[in-house]
């Protein structure tokens, strides 16, 4: 994850940055041929999302849970989520549809997402003592201090 910050920091990010998490939960074990797929569908699109700066990926988190896992992903913009999501030489859109060919009728697995955009001037964060992680590791951290000591402060309330 990195070293450890000292300090109170804030996210040097100031754009407006799209917020998109999405995720799979396991509904059923014992189907492991209808949920592995989806499973092992994220990885491979997180690495080209990588690879590629002009996508639109700013940045991401994996939050593992017993039954499945979330991801929170930083875009650029909506229109960038959205081009990838349906460019049929990519690989999400492939696996889209062998989800919906293979997996989600039998109902072993779920999927969801939620998509929040955020104007910029409109984020607050704060790390302390943190390494670098969520907006923070965008564009690196910065002192609180300039951007005010208080989160209403921050938000420019």
């Amino acid at each position: 994850m990195g070293d450890v910050i000292q300090g109170r920091q804030t996210a040097a990010y100031d754009g407006q940055v799209v917020v998109f998490l999405i995720g799979m939960r396991v509904n059923s074990v014992l189907k492991l041929r209808e949920w592995l797929p989806v499973a092992r569908a994220m990885g491979p699109m997180l690495r080209e999302l990588s690879k590629d700066k002009a996508s639109g990926l700013l940045g991401f988190r994996t939050l593992p849970t017993w039954r499945g896992i979330t991801l929170i992903q930083y875009w650029e913009s909506v229109e960038k989520l959205q081009a990838f999501a349906s460019d049929t030489g990519r690989t999400h859109r492939p696996a889209w549809v062998d989800f919906f060919r293979n997996s989600f009728k039998g109902g072993a697995v779920g999927i969801w997402h939620e998509t929040y955009v955020v104007p910029a001037g409109h984020t607050e964060t704060i790390y302390g003592n943190m390494p670098l992680l969520g907006l923070g590791r965008v564009e690196g951290v910065e002192p609180v201090g300039k951007r005010g000591d208080s989160a209403a402060e921050r938000l420019g309330h």
